[in-house]
């Protein structure tokens, strides 16, 4: 990992909670780290220097915005693969529409696309960041539950999460919230045995809420995130997938999730429900599951860039 990026990350690890801002890690005795040297330049990018990147504003906590900056996951990520390539960074909001900006070269490359994406108008990368609706107790030894002993579990309402629950165990065992800050709030008040969502969300809604929640089965099978491009760009897909695959190893987009999710997210050694294990239910990474409490104006944390900083609050989708 480079000391660039573990600079960043290690001012963004040592933030205590999702609800506090993110402190900069600058300061007059210290001086800004240098930038490799590029590895990549036009025509395989479409701006000598510089690493174009899109993002969907409105997929929290993946990005999202937050004191007129965009900030998450996806961001952090994007800034580490920059900094491994020595580019500087540029965050463009894509919306849901990687194929206009690629097609436009608004861009270079897109986050945050569903690797169940069936497009064949651009190229995807290997998995990033994986996820699932998951299902969360309180302890990290909970069964997993059955149709035998149906559970109580809480979702929020008219979510892919609250459908999955229904399909697997019955009306019945779904308690409905208005969002997840309630359905954590009643899984640690002991309201209920359980709470789906997807994976990624509900890690966040609960580490910003300071609630011990685990992961302890999966009501579908894993899918991910992936980083789309041209497919015409073969150079580019090769940096990209390289670049991947050093952050995923050296553990960098370990350090990102744990400052987003409070833990490294891996599903791969996670149980699987009866359910998901007959392929019942869709391992699309796409959920309308909320992490925004009505109860709470919490806000996230993250850097927009290599040198800025903000705090975000989810919005319902």
């Amino acid at each position: 990992m480079s000391r660039r990026v573990m600079a960043l990350l290690m001012a963004a690890a040592l933030t205590v909670g999702m609800a506090l801002p993110l402190v900069g890690c600058s300061s007059a005795g210290n001086s800004a780290p240098e930038l490799k040297s590029p590895t990549v330049s036009s025509p395989t990018i479409g701006q000598d220097g510089t690493l174009r990147v899109g993002v969907n504003t409105d997929q929290s906590p993946l990005a999202g915005k937050g004191n007129d900056k965009i900030i998450g996951i996806d961001v952090d990520i994007a800034a580490a693969i920059a900094d491994e390539l020595g580019l500087k960074l540029s965050i463009v909001d894509v919306g849901s529409d990687p194929v206009t900006a690629l097609q436009e070269n608004t861009v270079d490359i897109v986050m945050g696309v569903d690797s169940a994406d069936s497009s064949t108008d651009y190229w995807l990368s290997d998995e990033y960041l994986p996820t699932a609706i998951a299902l969360f107790a309180t302890t990290e030894n909970a069964p997993v539950p059955t149709k035998a002993e149906p559970p109580t579990i809480a979702a929020q309402s008219s979510s892919k999460s609250a459908w999955a629950v229904t399909n697997e165990f019955g009306a019945e065992a779904v308690k409905a919230s208005t969002n997840l800050g309630d359905a954590f709030n009643q899984l640690s008040s002991d309201g209920v045995d359980y709470v789906a969502s997807d994976a990624i969300i509900g890690l966040y809604a609960a580490h910003r809420q300071d609630v011990d929640a685990y992961i302890v089965a999966l009501m579908s099978k894993p899918a991910g995130y992936c980083i789309a491009a041209s497919r015409t760009n073969t150079d580019l897909q090769t940096v990209i997938n390289e670049a991947l695959s050093t952050l995923l190893t050296n553990g960098t987009v370990d350090v990102i999730e744990k400052k987003w999710l409070g833990v490294p997210l891996a599903l791969d050694t996670v149980a699987l429900t009866a359910g998901a294990q007959a392929g019942s239910t869709s391992s699309s990474s796409s959920s309308s599951d909320s992490s925004s409490s009505s109860s709470s104006s919490s806000s996230a944390s993250g850097s927009s860039s290599a040198s800025s900083s903000a705090s975000a609050t989810a919005a319902d989708e």
